[in-house]
């Protein structure tokens, strides 16, 4: 059971257990590869090839055959049942932001994806391009909901707010924080912050927009939001009883 397979769904969620009960650790998001680890009941016990990440996903039928050649570049997709720009051809499911696509077919501004799935041309970029601004990129998804293990329009967590930067641009970092925090080496103090710095917390991670402000996913305030830097550390030590672990630049 070792074969390479392909998400094929929006995204995905991957438990930590095979019960929909258990927490959710991740997610995967169309065309991302993994392999299946084994069946247990109703679910597979998989392993995604970009972070090595391990968890449970529903079985059903996934992509066996699949090229990467784009990627969307914004937040959310529209998928459109025909390649016409009218709310009679919309559906209600997007594609999140560095999902993979192969490109199927072309038609005006619309670029088919997979039998009568269409996304606007302008949507996507191809695999191979990569975009350094980071704060352009995180950016995206503000005001998104704060969702624990979330990595998608639909909610997002602290840590694959950052991963999805690497992501975007092919490179590998891992996906939670206890991991990330030991990937690059920093500083545990900084008088003065510029964009880029990336600030650690236990189980919380944030980064600097400019000098004066960060952007993080924030638990507390159940959404993607730009705060203050020195506040939200005082806060974050106030509230929750956490100094900063460490600081490093991207």
């Amino acid at each position: 059971m070792l074969n390479n397979f392909f998400c094929k769904s929006p995204y995905i969620n991957l438990y930590d257990l095979p019960s929909y009960n258990s927490k959710i650790g991740s997610q995967i998001l169309y065309g991302e590869k993994f392999k299946i680890l084994k069946k247990k009941k109703k679910f597979f016990k998989i392993r995604t090839a970009y972070d090595n990440y391990i968890g449970y996903i529903k079985s059903k039928k996934h992509l066996t055959r699949f090229v990467g050649t784009h990627k969307v570049s914004v937040l959310k997709a529209r998928i459109f049942k025909y390649p016409i720009n009218s709310k009679k051809f919309e559906s209600n499911m997007f594609l999140s932001f560095s999902s993979k696509i192969q490109i199927l077919k072309k038609k005006k501004n619309f670029i088919m994806f997979d039998k009568n799935k269409w996304l606007c041309a302008k949507d996507v970029k191809l695999i191979k391009q990569k975009d350094k601004n980071i704060i352009k990129i995180l950016k995206l998804f503000l005001n998104c909901k704060y969702k624990w293990g979330g990595k998608s329009y639909n909610g997002i967590d602290c840590s694959a707010l950052i991963q999805m930067f690497y992501k975007f641009n092919n490179k590998f970092f891992p996906r939670d924080t206890v991991d990330q925090i030991k990937f690059k080496k920093g500083t545990i103090a900084k008088k003065k912050f510029k964009p880029g710095d990336i600030i650690y917390w236990k189980g919380h991670v944030a980064i600097c927009v400019n000098s004066k402000e960060l952007i993080h996913a924030y638990g507390p305030r159940k959404k993607v939001l730009i705060m203050p830097i020195k506040k939200t550390i005082k806060l974050i030590k106030d509230t929750a009883n956490l100094e900063v672990k460490k600081i490093f630049s991207i």
